[in-house]
């Protein structure tokens, strides 16, 4: 958060009914992200680990969960600083755009983590000379800045290969890969965008550049694994509905149906009654995970 976001506000701030409520639904959703997405796709990850019965379908689930975990424990962190500065009445900036709706990876980090991306745009990519300076300047400064980004996560060699790996394709994108993935069908680029996304968060997941290189031989069958399994459809059936729901939550779907609704008075009506109910039955089942699990901290405590 940068201190112009909230000079005024530090010295003069409105309090309201509409913020306070506005902020604790915020803050259970938040909450709701971390403790039953964000912890049980967790889990799932640390079975993986801990297995010896890997296949190709596995570390695929693996990688999928991953890539669904970090984004909402991050984004239900966000919320939930959010969700607390609006009781405060303080109004901080949104930090995630639904970026697994992405179409290319440019969008993707225009969706991701805005205030990362934004600080080294301003603080960085602008100063030496942004996109207005010849191509091989241009390209020095991508990599320039998406070697700092991956180097911001950790001084490991993943860390620092996750972010040359997007300028990468940053650069691509910029030459020839963007009016490529602009004649193709919505549905193709966005398979492209999740696929390397995903394809990243192995990278960004692993704790050393071989750990990292062994899970990607094991998604693409050169780890001489089998395919499928017992074991790995036991786990895909138990955590399917999690997937799926994680899925469909990391889409603007809900709120759009929300929005729908809103525009009916009998929608609207419903509504008033419905999202109390749900926000006090999530906030009872979060209670009873927090009551009986372990402690799990925020995956971004570690940068």
């Amino acid at each position: 958060m940068r201190y112009t976001t909230v000079e005024e506000e530090l010295e003069q701030r409105t309090h309201s009914i509409e913020n306070f409520s506005y902020g604790i639904n915020r803050f259970i959703i938040g909450l709701s992200k971390k403790v039953l997405l964000a912890n049980t796709l967790g889990e799932l990850g640390k079975i993986f680990s801990n297995t010896n019965e890997k296949t190709v379908l596995f570390y695929w689930i693996a990688a999928v969960a991953f890539t669904l975990q970090v984004y909402f424990d991050f984004s239900g962190y966000s919320d939930m600083a959010i969700g607390l500065g609006r009781i405060f009445g303080f109004h901080f900036l949104e930090n995630f755009n639904y970026p697994y709706i992405s179409k290319s990876i440019t969008e993707f980090w225009k969706r991701w983590h805005m205030s990362l991306g934004t600080w080294f745009r301003d603080y960085l990519y602008i100063p030496m000379g942004g996109n207005r300076v010849s191509r091989v300047k241009w390209v020095r400064n991508i990599v320039v800045v998406w070697f700092l980004t991956g180097f911001w996560h950790g001084a490991q060699w993943n860390f620092i290969v996750w972010g040359l790996y997007f300028a990468l394709f940053l650069i691509l994108e910029k030459h020839f890969l963007k009016r490529l993935l602009n004649s193709l069908p919505p549905a193709a680029s966005h398979m492209y965008t999740l696929f390397f996304i995903t394809v990243s968060f192995v990278l960004f997941n692993a704790n050393s550049m071989s750990e990292a290189l062994e899970n990607l031989q094991g998604m693409f069958g050169m780890l001489y694994v089998p395919l499928c399994g017992p074991e790995s459809l036991y786990y895909l059936k138990s955590y399917g509905l999690v997937l799926i729901m994680a899925g469909i939550g990391a889409t603007p779907l809900t709120v759009k149906i929300k929005q729908k609704l809103e525009t009916y008075k009998s929608g609207r009506g419903a509504l008033n009654i419905m999202v109390p109910v749900v926000h006090v039955l999530l906030m009872l089942l979060i209670t009873g995970y927090l009551v009986d699990g372990s402690f799990n901290p925020f995956l971004y405590f570690r940068f």
